[in-house]
Order: structure tokens, then sequence, then C-alpha cells
């Protein structure tokens, strides 16, 4: 990747049999730089989701749900990541933040890089557009209706969307309306064909929050007709602004993205529900730091927006297409398409399949549940269990992002009715899921749970639970480790491990790390007496340095050594120095990174260079594991945790070594096979190209592969 001048330059590539386009291209000039700035890795990685909505392999549904993935990531990308970079750059060079030496040059390359991938985007869309209209979908223009579907529209708007739109007269208005993040405006010209009267300005919020983007038309008996909310509108101008005896009316979609931090001090004096409460106050007034709009646009409406918002050249303005907040695509209208591939179905893990009770199986031995493969049934029906089970006393869990209607959250609040105490340890500051949290804060207090909001100045994102259960005279323990979110719905598209148990070493950890977290003093002396878990923010860091350095000791002794690693981000500048270490003794690195990749993977210096992947496929991969060959005894690692500095340092995270060797042999394997995938896969090398993985053997696509291998394996 590159680091002070990097530029996307989008260019294509083939693969056979699946042709596809090669989202990014990039100069890389390596000065003193030992690592990859995180930014632009990120870029590269929201540019591998692209390649997936360009390649005509992939069903058309998922194309353009892939568009909408795209369009959400870089949608919170400026939010959070661009905002922050702004903010750095008016403090100056003395604001320098982690890897983020000149926030200034780094702002710029995302500018040239987004209108790069701007124009990349625009050109799939308009291939994918033709495909529909090849599978006889359409998705009409206000101008592209039939009398029939005009008489529709018209009554759909008089019926639903008339009472839920109030037009801005712009120029009768002293200061500037607020334009909400997350909304789409409709920016309006209204003239008069004989120009007997001066244009006014006007602006339309189009309200996707109450009413469905996409409006299903009356078509032909074999045809699908679609129209989008805001072209419904641009329809109905006429009927809007009847009032003024305008009658020539030009419309273009716009919209802000603002700067989402959550700027939480460290007052004491203030409860942290307040400053949330107070952030997110602040957020939906956040300064803008992005404002795309038609590249179409009137050019005196465009010069008039930008002097009423007082933005200039400097504010990432990005010309678009015709249509924005892409997001919304992810829920295309599913019943239109009729060849579309399903979704493998998932599966209960073969031990619980005719088990009449969780707790009694995992009593008997450890179990890997792997996510989206298996189901997460599996999960609601031990936390039912326990809720039911007059011989439960306790259950503790930690809760970063719930579903919607969070079947955890109801088990839970039905174990508290059945005499059970129940603590919860509810991160409230999870990135865009603060305001749903104090929801379900206010929800389970009222049941009367134990809620626990974390410790100030650190977010809790270790996935733990434990279940106390007496039985005689003494108390057996059950739970889980996880690598992913208790989510219901998350679970079926994100790849996650979850390790349920007994033993008795990992729930004594387990129970130290919600000590730790109960006790307002928060003492890190409790944490050091894990001796099990590996536990961010005390001794992770340290932990996976003695594990690289042991793997550097083998290989310089001649001996075998070698590391895998995969999780979601790797961008700590320590941790990564310590794996060109190991490179540069001979121990074999191979990393398979979902996103950002900060590590560079070839060095002359090096004896062996690293082997870096990226899968991005139909499920989300999510999961984080280290496995270290620890002298042909191997080492294997599930955690919450990625290797950057916020999980390592900041947060309170866990990993858990895996001493059940077919579990751990079953990770092994299923690492083993992503390593030898070489169907949508990407090489990240220096450049961070995103050149596909070319074998001329078998294609082995990873997910697929890991599908048939844990549904034809057999259990004792």
């Amino acid at each position: 990747m590159s680091m002070d001048q990097t530029a996307l330059a989008i260019k294509p590539v083939k693969e056979k049999k699946a042709p596809v386009k090669r989202i990014t291209k990039q100069r890389i000039t390596v000065k003193k730089r030992k690592t990859i700035v995180r930014d632009i890795s990120w870029l590269s990685f929201n540019a591998r989701v692209l390649q997936e909505a360009a390649d005509t392999t992939v069903p058309l549904l998922e194309r353009l749900r892939f568009l909408g993935i795209f369009s959400n990531n870089l949608d919170e990308f400026f939010r959070v990541r661009v905002a922050t970079l702004k903010r750095m750059s008016t403090v100056g060079r003395s604001a320098r933040m982690h890897l983020e030496e000149n926030a200034d040059q780094i702002l710029e390359d995302i500018q040239r890089t987004v209108i790069s991938q701007q124009q990349e985007f625009n050109r799939i869309w308009k291939e994918i557009e033709d495909e529909l209209k090849r599978e006889k979908i359409h998705l009409l223009t206000e101008k592209q209706l039939n009398r029939e579907q005009q008489k529709f529209v018209t009554s759909y708007f008089n019926e639903e969307v008339r009472t839920n739109i109030i037009p801005l007269m712009l120029e009768s208005i002293p200061q500037m309306p607020y334009l909400r993040d997350k909304s789409i405006y409709l920016a309006v010209v209204l003239a008069r064909e004989d120009n007997s009267v001066r244009q006014k300005f006007a602006l339309i919020e189009i309200p996707t929050s109450t009413l469905p983007r996409f409006i299903i038309l009356p078509a032909k008996e074999d045809e699908h007709a679609i129209i989008l909310l805001e072209d419904l509108i641009r329809f109905n101008l006429p009927h809007v602004f009847s009032y003024f005896g305008y009658d020539k009316f030009s419309s273009h979609i716009i919209k802000v993205t603002r700067d989402a931090e959550l700027d939480i001090d460290n007052d004491v004096s203030t409860s942290l529900i307040h400053q949330i409460e107070k952030g997110l106050k602040a957020r939906r007034k956040g300064k803008p730091v992005r404002f795309i709009y038609d590249q179409q646009i009137d050019a005196l409406l465009l010069e008039y927006l930008m002097r009423r918002m007082g933005l200039s050249k400097k504010d990432n303005l990005i010309p678009g297409g015709r249509i924005h907040n892409f997001k919304d695509f992810i829920n295309f209208p599913e019943q239109v398409f009729t060849r579309e591939r399903t979704r493998r179905k998932t599966f209960i893990h073969p031990l619980f399949q005719n088990a009449p009770s969780v707790m009694q199986v995992i009593a008997q031995q450890d179990v890997m549940l792997h996510f989206p493969y298996q189901s997460f049934d599996t999960i609601i029906d031990l936390l039912r269990e326990a809720a039911m089970d007059p011989n439960v006393t306790t259950i503790k869990i930690t809760a970063y992002r719930l579903a919607k209607n969070s079947r955890i959250i109801n088990a839970l609040i039905n174990a508290v009715r059945n005499g059970k105490q129940v603590v919860v340890v509810l991160e409230l500051r999870a990135r865009f899921d603060e305001e749903a949290n104090l929801k379900w804060k206010e929800r389970l207090e009222e049941e009367g749970v134990k809620v626990l909001y974390g410790i100030p100045g650190m977010k809790v994102h270790a996935k733990l639970c434990v279940i106390k259960k007496r039985l005689g005279n003494k108390t057996v323990q059950y739970g889980f480790v996880s690598t992913g979110n208790l989510n219901e719905k998350t679970a079926r598209i994100y790849g996650d491990h979850c390790l349920l148990t007994t033993n008795r070493n990992i729930m004594a950890d387990i129970n130290r790390i919600f000590s730790y977290l109960e006790n307002s003093r928060h003492d890190e002396k409790v944490l050091q007496a894990c001796k099990t878990l590996v536990v961010s923010p005390y001794n992770m860091r340290r932990h996976f340095i003695r594990m690289i350095d042991r793997e550097i000791r083998h290989a310089r002794r001649k001996k075998p050594a070698s590391i895998i690693l995969k999780m979601n981000s790797l961008s700590d500048e320590e941790l990564i120095g310590k794996l060109y270490d190991a490179a540069r003794a001979g121990v074999e690195v191979k990393l398979v990174i979902r996103g950002i990749c900060c590590a560079y993977t070839e060095n002359k210096k090096w004896k062996k260079n690293i082997e870096a992947v990226s899968i991005v496929d139909e499920y989300l991969e999510h999961a984080r594991v280290f496995i270290f060959h620890n002298n042909g005894h191997e080492k294997v690692y599930i955690a919450s945790s990625d290797w950057m500095v916020r999980n390592l340092d900041h947060r309170v995270e866990a990993a858990v070594a895996i001493e059940t060797p077919s579990i751990r042999q079953e990770l092994i394997e299923i690492l083993n096979i992503q390593l030898n995938s070489n169907v949508k896969v990407r090489v990240l090398d220096n450049e961070q190209q995103n050149a596909y993985k070319h074998s001329s053997g078998r294609k082995v696509r990873a997910q697929v592969e890991i599908y048939k291998y844990l549904h034809e394996k057999t259990y004792l």
C-alpha cells in the first residue's frame, strides 16, 4: 500500500471463468515508514468489496448487496476515520495519532482514492442496471412511467408520502437548515418555462426512515418494475409546489456525511449514560466531512449550497451518479428475482441435534461451534435452558452488539423472572449501537437484570458467558468464549467460532474477568490471576510477543517454525515489527486478514516473505484465530481481539488456548482450507493491489469447502 503518495487507479484484471475487475492499483514509495497507512489499507479492503459487486459470477441480488455494503462501509469510514483526520489536521502535526503522521497528506490520498472508486462504482452500477433489464427487472425513473404506473405513483404519493415531506424554501430561511447525516435530500430548482419569475431553490428530505426506498409498480405479467422513493417524489413535484405557480423543475440528490465520533471525556462528575446521550446529540450535529452530489446538478444550485453550508473544495466534495445512499440496496426487494441462488442452510452441530440438554452435552466434552455454518440456535437454547433450570443460580454475560429483537435478551429476562441472578456487561459505547444499547439497558434494568456499563475510557469487547448451576453440594459452571457478538442476526452471515466448555480453569478466569468488571475499582491484579485466558489490556500484547519470539528462537536453531494468524485487522506497529523479525529469522508467517493489513509482506532482507491473503465472499470473515507451531506442539487460540492498538491497550478482550486436541485440529484444518483456497482470495502484497490468487490446480472456494468439511464431519 502507498505511504505518502497514494492513488488507486482502477484497472481490469481477468480470472478464468469469472472475469472481474481489479479495483485497486497503487504505486508505492517506501521511505522510512515501517507499516502501510491504516486508512489507505482500509480503502483497499473496501475495494475488495467492490470487486465482489463487479464479479459477474456472483448472483445479481448479491452484487447489489455488495454495492450497498461498499456504500455503507464508506459512510462509516468518513464519519469516523476521515472526521478524526480532519480534526487532527486542524490541530497540526502535534496531533499525531497511531500510524497517522501527516493527516493532510492522508486526506488528499483518501479524496483521490474515493473519487477513483466512485467512478468504478458508477461503472459497475451501470453494468448491473443493464443486467437487471435483461432479467426483466426495470428500475424506472419518473420519466419512464406508463399511464397505469403514473396513476399508481400519484395515488401512492397522496396516500403515503405527501404528509411525510415538508419542502424547505432555502432563500427564505436566514440560516441554512441542518442537513441530517444518513439522510438524502432532493435539491430542487423551481422555475417557469417563460422565465417570468426568478428561479428558487428548495430541499426535500427523502423520508426513507418511515417509508420504503423501493416501491414495486404495476407491470406486465413476466416483468417487474420498481421506482425509488425520490423518483416518485420527483414525479409529483408539480403537486408539491402547486402553491407557487412554477411549471419547470430540475432536481438532484445530495447527501452530507458528518463527524460521528463520540467525544466522551473522563469527567467523573458526569455519569457515563449522560455523557453518551450528550455525545449522541452532538453526533447528530457533527461537522460535515463529506458532501456528495449528483454530478449533473445545476451549477448555480451547487454553488449556492456550498456557499450556504460553508463548504470548500477541500471538504471532500464527491461528484456521483443519480442515486445516493446505496446502502439501502442491501435490502433490494428479493421477490423480483426468480433465479437467485439461496444461501447454504445452517445446521445444528451434530452433538446437539438430538440432545435434550445443551448443558449435558458440554458437561461431557468441550464443543466448538462455527457460525454461520452451524446454527446460533444452540447458544439461544443454552441460555433458555439455563433460564428454566431450577438448579441454575447465576448467569453472567457480556453484550456488545445485539439483534433488534434479541432472543438473547428474552432468555436473560426470563431467567430473572425465574429467580436467577443475571449480570449483563452491556457496552454502551459500541459504535453506532450506542442508542440501541441504551434502550436495552432500560429494558433489562426494568426487569431486574444487573447491568454493568464497562470501564471509563475502555470498551468491553470480550465475548464471555458463565452459568452457575447447583448440583447437590457442589457448583458446576458452564459457559463460552467467542470471537463474535451475541447477535443471532449477524451470526447468519458472520464467520465466527464459539467454544462451549465446563473447563474449570477457563471458568475460573471468566469469573475473574467478571469480578474485575463488577468491582468499581477495576483492580488489574484480578486479571493478573488469570492462568488460562489471555486478557487485554493486561497481558495479551506481551503474551503474543512471547509466542512470536519462541518461533524466532526455533527458526534460529534450524527447527520448524511457523505462525498462522487470522483476524479482521492488523495495524499494531509493535506486533507487526515482531512479525518482520520472524520473517527475517526464517519463520513461516501466513496471514488471513479480511480488512486492514498494515504489514508489508515482502522484503529482500527477510529469509522468508510473509504470505498474506484476504477472503471476501458470501459470508463476512470475522473470526480471530492464532496458531503457533510451538516445536510441533501447536498452540491454537481463538480471540475477540484483532491486533490493533485499541484492542490490545484500550479494550477488555479475551483469548483462549484450545486444549482439546480434536477441536485444535479442527481449527487448524479450517485455516488450512482458507490458506489453500484460490477462489475469492486476494493476495495482500506490498502495494495491496488486490490481485486474485491463481492456481493451475482445482478451484477451491474456502467458504464452500468449510461448509462441506463441517457438514460431513462425524463426532464421537
